[in-house]
């Protein structure tokens, strides 16, 4: 999990700009085990974006919190890399501060998650929802956390264990920022397999 939160990707760049230069200006945010310029291997030029990985998850983080950012000219844009698998789901990536979290068990409460999800970042709160009628767990809640970035840090890792139990996270959008985005459930089936709760959006297992 820790080396997901250490790398970065860095859009907008110059086409002038070569490895040397991406690393020398994020170098002041602290080591980097990797920096990449993507090219086009064909026209052999850049493709005007790369990846940075640093030694440290809290140095990616401080690059993270100096946004924005100018590189030899370019004002850039520096935001968290997913994984390939996740490249075609748009909500990894969401700007909410909101997840849900899947498959709580009854032995863990609010406090749990508060404490677990506190290493991605500051948390207003976090909720387990209970039947409004019986006031049985329902096996789901909800972190706040006081900022994007920490919400997105947590759901880089699809699967965590919090007190021996394997729970899943996913951004938790409302259906106002779904429509916002352009992902209403219209068109191309976008819609389909995803439940609502209080007017926040998550999909199922």
């Amino acid at each position: 999990m820790t080396s997901k939160l250490c790398k970065l990707f860095v859009g907008g760049l110059n086409v002038e700009t070569t490895d040397d230069g991406l690393r020398k200006y994020f170098e002041q945010y602290g080591t980097l085990s990797d920096c990449v310029v993507v090219m086009n291997q064909q026209l052999g030029r850049s493709r005007c974006f790369g990846f940075i990985t640093y030694s440290t998850p809290e140095e990616a983080d401080a690059a993270m919190a100096a946004k924005p950012h100018v590189v030899e000219g370019n004002n850039v844009e520096v935001k968290r890399a997913i994984a390939r698998e996740d490249a075609n789901n748009p909500d990894i990536l969401a700007n909410v501060k909101k997840i849900f979290v899947g498959g709580v068990k009854d032995h863990i409460v609010e406090e749990n998650l508060t404490e677990y999800f506190s290493q991605f970042g500051a948390v207003e709160k976090a909720e387990i929802i209970s039947d409004k009628q019986t006031g049985r767990k329902r096996g789901f809640g909800f972190v706040f956390f006081e900022d994007t970035d920490s919400a997105t840090k947590a759901v880089l890792t699809k699967y965590h264990t919090i007190n021996g139990n394997k729970v899943e996270v996913k951004k938790a959008l409302t259906k106002q920022e779904m429509s916002a985005s352009g992902r209403g459930g219209r068109g191309r089936g976008r819609g389909i397999g995803r439940k609502w709760m209080d007017g926040i959006q998550y999909l199922p297992s």
